[in-house]
């Protein structure tokens, strides 16, 4: 059997909905999100993409041919280039400055999940790194497609958090969205059903840290 990406969707669908379709996710789209509640999270954001810059980075030392070495290199400068600095500017938005960010302290979720991550790159192979960097990559690009579908969702003025949306909505982020699951669909399709099975492991475990880290930023919790 040629495996493909939504074959590990498939497989935790459950937990997938649950983390695409997260009450904090709910809240954001439709404006109610308390203003407290999304700073937390911005701040830990911060912090779990300094860590995801350091998985592609760790990715580029995994890669075995200029293929992979210019997927990796392209994932790290998207994080360190694009998403990194959008962040940064947008936190000072939010009246929290780049000195702040650097001072936070990291919370449970953001622990747990930035070093699953690295962990599983570190005894893993490319494959297991980015099957465990999916939720992130792949399931905002989806989260924002989920959340311009729902009624409820207000855009423009109506939403303090419009350009949340915007930024996970944008052709570049897009773009590397369909990039990543087109890369994980190749090499998806020559895995063997037992190796298919480790890497829902993986997946399944990095989805469900996510869940946990919407929660932490509903709860505001360290």
């Amino acid at each position: 059997m040629a495996y493909r990406f939504d074959d590990l969707k498939t497989a935790c669908q459950k937990d997938w909905q649950d983390y695409t379709q997260h009450e904090f996710v709910s809240q954001l789209g439709a404006g109610t999100l308390p203003q407290p509640v999304f700073r937390h999270y911005l701040q830990q954001d911060y912090l779990f993409l300094i860590h995801f810059a350091r998985a592609y980075a760790l990715a580029l030392y995994k890669s075995r041919n200029m293929a992979e070495l210019r997927h990796s290199f392209d994932g790290l400068k998207m994080i360190v280039d694009v998403e990194l600095g959008l962040h940064v500017d947008y936190c000072r938005q939010w009246g929290i400055s780049e000195e702040e960010l650097t001072r936070l302290p990291e919370a449970k979720a953001t622990l747990a999940y930035t070093r699953y991550v690295l962990d599983t790159g570190s005894r893993g192979d490319l494959l297991d790194m980015h099957v465990a960097l999916a939720p992130c990559l792949v399931g905002y690009g989806e989260i924002v497609n989920w959340l311009n579908d729902q009624s409820d969702t207000r855009r423009g003025e109506e939403n303090p958090f419009d350009a949340w949306i915007a930024m996970y909505e944008s052709d570049d982020f897009q773009a590397a969205m369909h990039d990543e699951v087109n890369w994980l669909d190749a090499r998806l399709s020559t895995v063997t059903d037992e190796r298919f099975d480790e890497l829902v492991t993986i997946f399944s475990n990095a989805t469900r840290l996510e869940i946990d880290f919407w929660q932490m930023g509903l709860d505001q919790s360290f």
